[in-house]
């Protein structure tokens, strides 16, 4: 055979090779689509043909998990690392279908073996970082998203990951730090703004705060955590009157929100509306019956109209849902003097002490002998 006839055949073996097409990459191609179940049987068919096909069992585990089919998922990877032990996005994505199903400390394991196998995947740290956060490891879920914005690429999410977390040690200073970087790469996520504010807001700087959550609203305007956040900075600053615009415009939003409610009727006290703050506590406690802070509240409203008796109530039914709140034995005694019901007043302010109040111990100086 010579050299022409050779080269010949070459290239007509390149041109074979070319044209066939890869049936994962028809799959592959399904998945983006979330065409989940056609990519399922396309893979089905595969599998049958070459059983130990590693990528083709990962994939089949993608599709399972776009069908919320978390154990076939995990059966899937199972079967790849059956093949191949040391296949880094078998073990990351068996861990993510066992987080999906709330296995965070199993996931973690999966996790850590697929770093084991490919220690410069950034995806696999921000992966583990989720699953600890999950089971309240704060410190290692920042150690994980520190790692993954080492490894890079840089990117808002992976700062906002490391954001969240410092913010959830108390590290508010440098949470805004991370939040700001992650702002410079993505100017129009609302909840890096929103985020930003909460921590601002906890180190008292109520002003940019405010400025934040003014952009969080100007780019997502149907939010109402967004409302609700800033009418908590203006009530820090006693901006009621503002305040109470902005609840009404969250319960506008989202009216099915006991705490809404119980938080507008707080502004309304504190602007003497009590009867619309009245009118609240009772839509908050129609939501939710079992929450003793609304029937505090509602009792405090009361009691400035003088309706003792339903402050007695209130403040009744509160201790009966929490019953070692000393400072509601204590305004129940107060309830109790007005009502002159002193003998079980002083009671009241006898348990309230015995509860750590300091309040009712003055109180009991002065009126019960």
């Amino acid at each position: 055979m010579n050299r022409n006839t050779l080269l010949t055949l070459l290239f007509v073996l390149i041109a074979a090779i070319a044209g066939a097409q890869d049936p994962l990459d028809a799959v592959k191609k399904k998945i983006e689509k979330k065409d989940f179940a056609g990519a399922k049987a396309d893979l089905a068919k595969v599998l049958a043909a070459n059983p130990k096909n590693k990528q083709a069992y990962v994939l089949s585990g993608q599709a399972r998990l776009g069908l919320e089919d978390f154990y076939g998922a995990i059966g899937d990877y199972t079967y790849a690392l059956e093949i191949d032990s040391t296949f880094a996005e078998a073990w990351n994505n068996r861990g993510i279908a066992k987080a999906a199903l709330g296995d965070n400390e199993y996931a973690i394991l999966d996790f850590d073996k697929a770093i084991k196998f490919n220690a410069k995947s950034s995806e696999y740290y921000t992966n583990r970082g989720f699953a600890k956060y999950d089971v309240e490891d704060i410190e290692g879920a920042y150690f994980d998203f520190s790692k993954a914005l080492e490894i890079g690429p840089a990117d808002a999410d992976k700062y906002f990951n490391r954001g969240f977390a410092k913010a959830e040690l108390g590290e508010f200073i440098s949470a805004v730090d991370d939040y700001t970087k992650a702002i410079e790469l993505d100017k129009t996520d609302a909840t890096l703004f929103n985020y930003r504010g909460v921590a601002y807001f906890n180190v008292q700087n109520y002003e940019k705060a405010l400025a934040d959550y003014n952009e969080a609203i100007r780019l997502d305007p149907k939010n109402s955590l967004m409302f609700e956040n800033r009418a908590l900075t203006r009530v820090a600053t006693e901006d009621y009157k503002n305040a109470l615009e902005d609840y009404n415009k969250a319960i506008e939003l989202t009216n099915d929100d006991p705490e809404l409610y119980h938080l507008r009727g707080v502004v309304k006290y504190y602007l003497d509306d009590h009867d619309g703050a009245i009118a609240d506590y009772t839509k908050a406690i129609d939501f939710d019956p079992t929450n003793a802070s609304y029937y505090d509240d509602r009792a405090l409203s009361r009691k400035e109209k003088e309706d003792y008796s339903g402050a007695l109530e209130d403040l009744t039914t509160s201790i009966e849902l929490y019953p070692s709140d000393a400072d509601t034995f204590y305004q129940r005694g107060l309830v109790k003097l007005a009502m002159n019901n002193n003998y079980d007043a002083c009671l009241d302010f006898k348990t309230a002490v015995e509860l750590g109040s300091v309040d009712a111990k003055a109180a009991m100086k002065k009126n019960c002998k």
